[in-house]
C-alpha cells in the first residue's frame, strides 16, 4: 500500500496544491522586476536577461515534487504560464516601450516579440504541465528548452568563433552549450521529479538529438520545435 504524502499543515490535497502554486507566482514573478533592475540600473544587456529570464521560467518545473497528485489540483501547476500567456499577448499588443517584460524579455526592445518565441514558451509549458504532468518526457523537454536554449546563446554571442548557417547563423560554442545545459538540466530534472524514470544514456542521446534540432531551427520556432522533437524522442527511444 502506498503512503500518501504529507501536505503543508494537514491542508486537503487542494489547498495543498494551491499554496505551492502561490510559490510558483512568487518565484516567476520576482524575475522580471529583478532583471528589470539589473538592465536599467547596472547595464546588463538586454539579450542577457532575456536568456536568464528563459531559464528561471523553464526551471519552475522545480516545484512539481511538491504538488500533490490525487485530484484536478495538481493542474494548478500550469497557472503561472497561463496568467502568462495573458499577460505577454496584452502586452505584446499594447506595452509600453519602457514596459519592464519589454524590456527584459525582448531581443530589440520591440513588444511584438512577446507574441512570437516567449509566447510559444509559455504554451509549451501548458502543454508539459498538462498532457505530460510529472512524465519523463514533459521534464526533460522544459528542462532541454529551458536550460539549454537559454544557455546558448548567452554563449554563442560571446564567444562564438566557430560559426555555421542552417536557417540562421549558430555557433559550434554556442551548440555546445545548449548540449552542456540540456544535458545537465535534464539529468538533475528527471532525477529529482521523476526518479523512477532516470535513464541517463536515453536523456544523453535525447540531448545530443535537440542539440541538432536547435541547430537547423529557424529563429522564433525553435521554443516549438526542441520540445516537440524531445516529446517525440521520448516516446521512440
Amino acid at each position: 500500500m502506498t503512503a500518501i504524502a504529507p501536505t503543508f499543515f494537514d491542508l486537503p490535497v487542494v489547498w495543498h496544491n494551491v499554496l505551492v502554486m502561490l510559490l510558483t507566482f512568487a518565484y516567476v514573478f520576482s524575475v522580471p522586476p529583478l532583471m528589470d533592475w539589473l538592465v536599467t540600473n547596472h547595464g546588463l544587456p538586454r539579450d542577457i536577461s532575456r536568456k536568464i529570464t528563459h531559464i528561471c521560467a523553464g526551471s519552475v518545473i522545480v516545484f512539481l515534487p511538491l504538488f500533490r497528485d490525487g485530484d484536478w489540483s495538481h493542474y494548478l501547476n500550469i497557472t503561472v504560464f497561463a496568467v502568462w500567456t495573458l499577460l505577454l499577448i496584452q502586452k505584446g499588443l499594447f506595452a509600453a516601450d519602457d514596459d519592464q517584460a519589454v524590456k527584459t524579455m525582448t531581443r530589440t526592445g520591440d513588444k511584438r516579440e512577446l507574441l512570437k518565441g516567449t509566447l510559444y514558451f509559455v504554451v509549451v509549458a501548458m502543454i508539459c504541465g498538462t498532457l505530460y504532468y510529472k512524465l519523463f518526457a514533459g521534464v526533460l523537454a522544459m528542462a532541454v528548452l529551458g536550460w539549454g536554449d537559454g544557455l546558448a546563446p548567452i554563449i554563442g554571442t560571446r564567444m562564438g568563433k566557430i560559426k555555421y548557417k542552417v536557417f540562421c547563423e549558430r555557433s559550434v560554442e554556442g551548440s555546445l552549450a545548449f548540449l552542456a545545459g540540456s544535458l545537465g538540466a535534464g539529468l538533475f530534472f528527471v532525477w529529482l521529479i521523476v526518479p523512477e524514470s532516470f535513464d541517463p544514456a536515453k536523456i544523453a542521446m535525447i540531448a545530443v538529438a535537440a542539440t541538432v534540432i536547435e541547430a537547423v531551427s529557424p529563429k522564433e520556432v525553435d521554443n516549438i520545435l526542441i520540445p516537440t522533437g524531445v516529446i517525440a524522442l521520448s516516446a521512440l527511444l
